[in-house]
């Protein structure tokens, strides 16, 4: 089974012919006549198996909500159908998963946005990571515990009863304000240095007033001139941590932001999708060794999520119900079906009985959401810059040359031209004519504009953060 660890095949690969199909633990050899004819009958006329280079793959993941496509494919048959034999492995925590794919434990994972870019230039660790296909866009909040929301709720706006979303950071500014003035720090959980709720937690923060701190070469903690103490915690352990009263909030994927509203403990204030409409969330990673050895099997992979992305959104979401009920497994996320529902079938529950719309909540296809975008890469870079985790000045091109040598656009269309030609997917959702940006978009909460191919000047005008030209020394901006 996915996830044990285990090999997810029973039978001697070295034995089968060449190109065969093989849907792990479903062949029986009285059956494979019958089988191979009935697999013959199903499959385009066109489609011929990849001749892969290696096989047997392992993968790993964190338990959120956003694996799903590693689940979907290795559960629908996506993975066999492209020839390749997978076992799914949950990680401890972020640092431990990209260290082993780093190693060759493990041939790729469901990573966060930024481990890729971080790996590549050096910052955490070296070793050169690329992507892809990008495996959601959405799917994050920001929860805080019960204490701080009765002291937030006097500075949010409502309307018949209920609070007016999305909410500022305005709100939050006071009770920091009161615990600065009370001597108290202010403690908040994110996953991981260089994740996207590290940066979606630190713009929200910052578009408030708040400064959510800066890092250094030798301050690595991010909390150089800090009003909020931002800190890593792992996504399964936030709600147990904040009920501790260890953090009074923190960013994390679902299904944590739920799980504080069903134990009672918190209230989800924003989603990220109320910071950055639509924004990009998880990548897949590999090593860039990985693409060269194994040109062929990374084409199939790729294949084989974006069948599977297809799979969780088509039909208007229909599938979810079902992909729930796989996630809630214990070798995938292990979480309550019922809280995992809360927001993968187009709703999402702020205060307890608060439960609104957002049926854009989770996107894993529509909007081109797996196309590695370079304009992705190139704003996750922009906040590593604005925070001092890049500690210098760097030219437009750099950011664009950083993005093209991690994000492999080129790889994705190859995949999706095959799909397409397979009768897979349909020739219209993919940006076949793109040159990897995104237009320019203000669809933040401060409504200040992005446009990848000028991250400078983006840097420049945000209110908050490094500028051109400064760095971070003895814990001072200069």
């Amino acid at each position: 089974m996915a996830g044990t660890g285990k090999t997810a095949r029973a039978f001697d690969a070295s034995k089968r012919p060449d190109n065969m199909l093989i849907q792990t633990g479903r062949l029986t050899t009285f059956g494979l006549i019958g089988w191979m004819a009935t697999a013959l009958m199903s499959t385009t006329a066109h489609a011929e198996l990849l001749d892969v280079e290696k096989d047997e793959l392992k993968f790993g993941f964190i338990k959120l909500t956003d694996m799903a496509p590693l689940a979907i494919a290795y559960e629908k048959g996506f993975f066999e159908e492209e020839g390749l034999f997978v076992t799914l492995e949950p990680q401890a925590n972020w640092k431990v998963l990209l260290d082993r794919v780093i190693t060759g434990e493990l041939d790729g994972a469901h990573m966060l946005a930024g481990q890729p870019l971080a790996a590549t230039i050096g910052f955490g660790t070296k070793a050169h990571i690329v992507t892809p296909f990008s495996m959601d866009l959405n799917g994050n909040g920001i929860t805080v515990s019960n204490e701080i929301w009765a002291m937030m709720k006097p500075h949010v706006p409502m309307k018949d009863g209920k609070p007016v979303h999305p909410i500022k950071a305005d709100a939050l500014k006071p009770v920091i304000d009161t615990f600065k003035d009370q001597g108290k720090p202010f403690n908040m959980g994110m996953v991981f240095p260089v994740s996207t709720h590290n940066y979606e937690l630190r713009y929200w923060l910052a578009s408030g007033g708040i400064h959510p701190g800066f890092y250094s070469k030798k301050d690595v903690s991010g909390q150089i001139q800090a009003d909020a103490l931002l800190s890593v915690t792992p996504p399964p352990q936030m709600p147990a941590t904040m009920e501790a009263g260890t953090i009074y909030g923190y960013c994390v994927g679902e299904p944590w932001n739920q799980q504080a509203v069903f134990k009672g403990i918190g209230v989800p204030v924003i989603t990220d999708y109320e910071i950055w409409k639509n924004n990009p969330e998880k990548v897949f990673g590999l090593t860039k060794d990985f693409t060269q050895k194994y040109p062929n099997t990374t084409l199939a992979l790729t294949k084989a999520l974006i069948r599977a992305a297809k799979w969780l959104d088509e039909n208007d979401n229909a599938n979810r119900p079902e992909a729930v009920e796989i996630l809630a497994r214990p070798e995938y996320v292990g979480a309550d079906a019922e809280v995992i529902a809360n927001s993968m079938t187009g709703t999402f529950e702020y205060e307890k009985g608060d439960k609104r719309d957002v049926p854009d909540f989770n996107v894993f296809y529509r909007y081109y959401a797996t196309y590695p975008y370079y304009s992705d890469a190139v704003w996750y870079l922009t906040q590593m810059r604005r925070w001092g985790q890049i500690d210098e000045h760097k030219d437009d091109s750099w950011y664009a040359d950083v993005a093209k040598s991690v994000y492999l656009p080129d790889i994705y269309l190859k995949a999706a031209k095959i799909l397409v030609e397979e009768g897979h997917v349909a020739k219209e959702d993919f940006p076949w004519n793109t040159d990897g940006y995104r237009a320019p978009t203000s669809a933040f909460i401060d409504a200040i504009a992005y446009d990848g191919k000028q991250p400078n000047a983006y840097i420049d005008s945000l209110k908050i953060g490094l500028k051109t030209g400064q760095i971070i020394a003895d814990g001072i901006v200069k």
